[in-house]
């Protein structure tokens, strides 16, 4: 996507609005009050969405417009004078881990040219992702765990012992856990925050070789926008479970429930990603107040040049 669409400068307005997000949250961190953390991200994010020159939709929030005042899907934001762009959120990703004071919450938005990003309904999705610089296809979402592992491994020269496999620690992953166990790989198990479970497959620094299991359909988006800018692979397909679901899905546009998404079917053009930590986390450092100044960490990208930030950014009596 060129630059006349998602000019360079929204990259750093973005990174403002995660991080208005971060603060506001990180005031509810460890008092046990999951909705009010959320609706804190949620309120600082809108306010600062609305400041931006875009004429932006959003097409993976919080929700349907009954829902509001969460940021939902098909709410307008901005001052509708600037480029058409489709927004993909997650004001507050760990709302749990933010209530009891945990690791790894952060606040999530990727931004895209309009139509660019797929309309995912609120229902689970099955995913599968790994880092760069693999052959195309190494891992399958119609594979075997085992057959993915072995693949893994011979891909990256490595025995399967030696692999690291991200899951999120849900009751409905226990077959995958013991089959991962089986095949002699470790298991890094996560309680919440799945986008940073897929980023982290593509991060080598948190030693992660693979992330697999379900999760919200929503962040398997807003997670393929932040692994399209770093580099990566990920498939999908979306889980129905009833036929309130399967609604969901054809409101959505979503008739082939069997269809398998990768990277590309998920984010097909340029998108900006833009995560502010909220508490401290294997991927960002949290929230920091000291005196009158307030630190924040973020990780901002953008796939069409393949650009990565990480910013620290300090500020003086923070309004």
């Amino acid at each position: 996507m060129s630059d006349e669409i998602l000019d360079r400068v929204l990259t750093l307005e973005l990174v403002r609005v995660t991080e208005r997000a971060a603060v506001a949250a990180s005031y509810l961190v460890g008092r046990g009050n999951e909705k009010d953390a959320d609706q804190a991200a949620v309120d600082a994010m809108r306010k600062e969405l609305n400041q931006l020159d875009i004429d932006g939709e959003v097409v993976i929030g919080e929700g349907e417009r009954d829902e509001a005042p969460m940021l939902f899907i098909g709410e307008k934001v901005g001052s509708g004078k600037g480029p058409k762009v489709d927004i993909a959120l997650d004001p507050l990703e760990g709302t749990t881990l933010t209530a009891k004071g945990q690791a790894d919450a952060l606040t999530t938005i990727a931004m895209a040219e309009k139509g660019s990003l797929l309309n995912a309904p609120d229902v689970y999705m099955d995913k599968i992702a790994v880092g760069g610089g693999l052959p195309d296809g190494v891992v399958d979402l119609d594979k075997s765990i085992k057959e993915n592992l072995a693949n893994l491994s011979d891909a990256k020269n490595v025995s399967i012992s030696d692999l690291l496999v991200c899951i999120l620690d849900r009751p409905r992953h226990a077959e995958i856990i013991n089959d991962v166990r089986n095949a002699g790989a470790r298991i890094m198990l996560i309680s919440d925050g799945d986008v940073s479970g897929v980023i982290a497959s593509a991060q080598n620094e948190t030693g992660v070789d693979l992330y697999v299991g379900s999760g919200g359909a929503p962040e398997g988006v807003l997670a393929a926008a932040a692994l399209k800018c770093i580099g990566g692979q990920m498939q999908s397909r979306i889980l129905i479970n009833n036929s309130d679901e399967e609604k969901r899905a054809i409101k959505m546009g979503i008739t082939d429930v069997s269809l398998v998404y990768k990277l590309d079917d998920l984010v097909s053009k340029d998108v900006i990603f833009s995560a502010s930590g909220v508490t401290d986390g294997s991927l960002l450092n949290g929230v920091f107040f000291q005196e009158d100044r307030v630190f924040v960490e973020t990780l901002v990208m953008r796939s069409n040049n393949g650009t990565v930030r990480r910013l620290k950014t300090e500020y003086k009596n923070f309004i």
